[in-house]
């Protein structure tokens, strides 16, 4: 009985790691069916602009992890990293506490589009100068292992916003 016990535990070991594996790989995968499911819209915050009617009921994942919608298409050119962008923002986290809003204190803000968190970066070369934008930023492209003890932002939190592109400047 012994050896038949010691001959089934070796397959269970060996079969750990591809369990683990799988186990992964399906975490991974659920993860990403988020971003083809329709998604209700944010309730925006007073002062935003309208979303398109036609706006997307579904996120995008980009190849980076980036999760985005365009809510707005704007009519203008869109950013690049080396530009300056004037938007309004309103940012949360998955719980729905607001951490930072352009919004609430009543003035748009000005920066280099490479001076922000990566996914800020990426996704707002997304839409064009007019254009609102919904970003679902992973930890690792927003305030990574650190967070922003500052704001209450944890380590590796995801980071929502809103943002409305209303002026890229050279």
């Amino acid at each position: 009985m012994n050896a038949f016990r010691s001959s089934l535990r070796l397959p269970l070991i060996q079969l750990r790691p591809l369990t683990l594996a799988l186990f992964g790989l399906m975490l991974v995968t659920s993860g990403l069916t988020r971003a083809e499911e329709d998604v209700p819209f944010p309730k925006l915050p007073e002062g935003a602009g309208a979303i398109d009617a036609k706006a997307a009921k579904t996120f995008t994942a980009s190849e980076s992890g980036l999760k985005y919608r365009i809510l707005r298409a704007g009519t203008g050119a869109k950013p690049t990293p080396q530009q300056r962008v004037e938007v309004n923002y309103h940012g949360w986290l998955f719980n729905g506490r607001v951490f930072d809003s352009s919004y609430v204190r009543g003035m748009p803000i000005v920066f280099g589009l490479n001076q922000v968190v990566k996914g800020w970066t990426e996704g707002l070369q997304k839409v064009g100068k007019g254009g609102m934008i919904e970003l679902e930023i992973p930890g690792y492209l927003g305030y990574g292992l650190s967070g922003q003890p500052s704001s209450g932002i944890p380590p590796n939190a995801t980071l929502h916003f809103v943002v409305e592109l209303i002026e890229i400047m050279d």
